[in-house]
């Protein structure tokens, strides 16, 4: 039977865009929710300044009370090295912490430049350092290309672009290297062509990771072109939460209860409970005081 890994990223990219703060309390429920209901891998924070993403300044407060379980994975985002070292930081006297670091490059110049303040080739460069770095420190070190399927400014990347940002970022060692449909614009065709390119030349021991927002209603169908197309770790948030702040108009990523309804219809295994994610899905929604974008779990209501 096939294996799907499904990386829960709703306490970050699902609530960094959210107006109201979300307390760290609730916060560490989401993950103890998600963890209960069969999670391994979650993004539970990212190390940016709180006056760029206020929803996200509470990082330290939410790493230092997440369970302490050996057969789970906790994922701090880092935008650059003071990342890092927020990250390593975390992990001090005997501390549990974060275990892996993401890292981010923007596929466009001007994204780049509003989301981190960098071009793809200062992103390129400060992700390969970071990963070098965070690996001699002993953290696990990923990337993603973000905006891989198009751009809010400069419209359609090209595809050769990605290749090329993979190819160079892959001389640092990256565990894993994900595509990001930061804006949603992607399709399958989309999907299938450039998850063919990287397998012509991404090392199999590099894990390949797939992430989609669902802004224009193809993010499902783009999921299952990557599982297709041999991808096994997707990105997915508790009841399609999300959005970036920077880019205009994007909204949630896939929603973990329509991936896991994809993967068990079609016979694929995931790990996961879904009756146990459709009742976080209402305690957040109780939360955040409105009903979560999940199709599943608004049908199983």
């Amino acid at each position: 039977m096939r294996h799907i890994q499904i990386v829960e990223v709703g306490p970050r990219d699902g609530l960094q865009n959210e107006p109201d703060i979300v307390s760290t309390a609730d916060k560490l429920a989401m993950v103890g929710a998600m963890i209960d209901a069969g999670v391994r891998r979650l993004e539970v924070a990212s190390f940016v300044h709180p006056q760029r993403v206020p929803q996200m300044a509470d990082a330290e407060a939410v790493i230092a009370g997440l369970p302490d379980r050996d057969d789970v994975s906790y994922i701090g985002l880092t935008l650059n090295k003071r990342g890092v070292l927020r990250a390593l930081a975390t992990r001090e006297g005997g501390r549990r912490g974060v275990d892996e670091i993401g890292c981010v490059i923007v596929a466009t110049d001007t994204f780049g430049q509003k989301n981190q303040g960098q071009t793809v080739a200062e992103g390129i460069a400060e992700a390969s350092e970071m990963i070098r770095f965070a690996k001699a420190e002993g953290l696990v070190a990923q990337v993603t290309i973000s905006a891989a399927f198009g751009c809010p400014f400069e419209g359609d990347v090209p595809p050769q672009r990605i290749v090329d940002i993979a190819k160079a970022v892959l001389e640092a060692g990256p565990a894993e290297i994900a595509l990001a449909d930061t804006i949603g614009v992607g399709v399958p065709a989309q999907v299938t062509d450039l998850y063919g390119r990287l397998r012509e030349f991404v090392p199999t021991d590099v894990r390949l990771r797939a992430h989609f927002h669902n802004t224009r209603g193809t993010g499902i169908a783009n999921a299952w072109a990557a599982i297709q197309a041999g991808v096994t770790t997707l990105d997915a948030s508790l009841g399609g939460l999300g959005g970036c702040p920077f880019a205009p108009k994007a909204t949630g990523n896939i929603a973990t209860e329509d991936l896991i309804y994809l993967a068990q219809q079609s016979g694929i295994e995931h790990g996961m409970d879904l009756d146990a994610v459709i009742a976080a899905n209402r305690c957040m929604a109780e939360v955040l005081g409105r009903e979560l974008p999940s199709l599943v779990a608004r049908a199983a209501a």
